[in-house]
């Protein structure tokens, strides 16, 4: 979910605390508890990462150079020789929309993007639900793209604007994302992603796990860079387009902030799957400071709601998502959805 307060915001990490003995108390219920009895994690290979010194997220970039006309394709290696670790990331000036166009050239319109130097062995979809929020967004875009380059991925960057002011639905913009993306490409993966998130290591690539969804960003500078607790969900996750439709995808009846990211979990192990994560050592993400967003105010419905996902999760999803498309763009960067819900339930 958008988390809406700062690292240093006390009382959140008490909520989560609460949310999480909730959540505990509601599986035990349902005889599930034993499914969250140990974490997942894949494998770091042992490898430490020394967040003390950082690279600039555009080194590298320049080494991209197409083939000449005419040569055939390589595939490109199995590990890109471009990647280069910790990050150095700042929020002290918002870049300008034509500074990160002439930082990444060969980003076509729609924020499409393939290798024009070898050929790409994996093609990931970035969905972003968004409103209001454009200077994270610029962040993000500034630092998503050469990162992504560096991994010798293909990929499109989707941004899916909720207009209007009514009640913000994270969940049921994901779900109109991953509906209108399937539309352009056989996406491997789907990487559901928080417009105020910043990967910090280039090494935690944008790609599915086979077996399970993904949960990435298990390491926020938010918790002190540890996993709030056992069931979150939130922030960054990856699910193939088939570990989507498995769950039915995201829940649409949650407006406001607060309590999809728990259905999801729970809908994962109803559909008999586990949840694995990034490991943290990896998994690192700086959270662009904010308060509260006028018109996601947190949904007080939420926890009565999630002791509910047995019920409403085969009918509550993918499979009854209703929305009115009003405008789907092509922009230099990425490929702009915009979609009306109509009349919201207040939270």
């Amino acid at each position: 979910m958008m988390r809406l307060c700062s690292p240093s915001r006390p009382g959140s990490l008490l909520i989560l605390a609460l949310l999480q003995l909730a959540f505990i108390l509601f599986l035990y219920r349902r005889s599930l508890s034993s499914s969250f009895g140990s974490l997942l994690y894949e494998d770091d290979h042992g490898r430490y990462w020394d967040y003390s010194k950082t690279h600039d997220v555009y080194t590298n970039l320049s080494l991209i150079t197409p083939i000449p006309e005419g040569e055939t394709f390589a595939n490109c290696p199995a590990e890109s020789p471009l990647l280069v670790g910790p990050l150095t990331i700042s929020f002290q000036a918002i870049p300008g929309m034509s500074k990160i166009e002439r930082k990444n050239p060969y980003v076509k319109s729609g924020g499409r993007y393939a290798p024009p130097h070898c050929k790409a062995w994996y093609k990931t979809a970035i969905l972003i639900p968004h409103r209001n929020r454009e200077p994270h967004l610029r962040h993000l875009l500034y630092y998503l793209h050469p990162f992504l380059q560096r991994q010798q991925l293909q990929y499109a960057i989707y941004v899916i604007h909720q207009t209007g002011n009514r009640t913000f639905n994270r969940a049921k913009l994901l779900n109109v994302g991953v509906r209108e993306a399937l539309k352009d490409e056989d996406w491997d993966c789907l990487f559901l992603h928080d417009v105020d998130l910043i990967p910090e290591n280039d090494h935690n690539l944008y790609v599915c796990n086979r077996r399970y969804p993904k949960h990435v960003s298990s390491a926020m500078n938010k918790f002190k860079y540890r996993l709030p607790y056992r069931m979150y969900f939130g922030g960054v996750s990856a699910l193939t387009p088939d570990q989507y439709l498995r769950i039915n995808g995201f829940p649409n009846t949650y407006w406001g902030w607060g309590g999809e990211d728990d259905d999801i979990s729970a809908r994962i192990y109803f559909a008999g799957m586990k949840i694995i994560r990034t490991p943290l050592s990896l998994g690192h993400y700086k959270m662009i400071s904010h308060n509260m967003d006028v018109g996601n105010e947190k949904n007080e419905k939420r926890f009565d709601m999630v002791v509910k996902v047995s019920k409403s999760w085969r009918s509550d999803g993918m499979n009854s998502i209703e929305y009115s498309l009003l405008q789907r763009e092509e922009l230099p960067l990425y490929t702009n959805i915009t979609v009306d819900f109509g009349n919201s339930p207040t939270v």
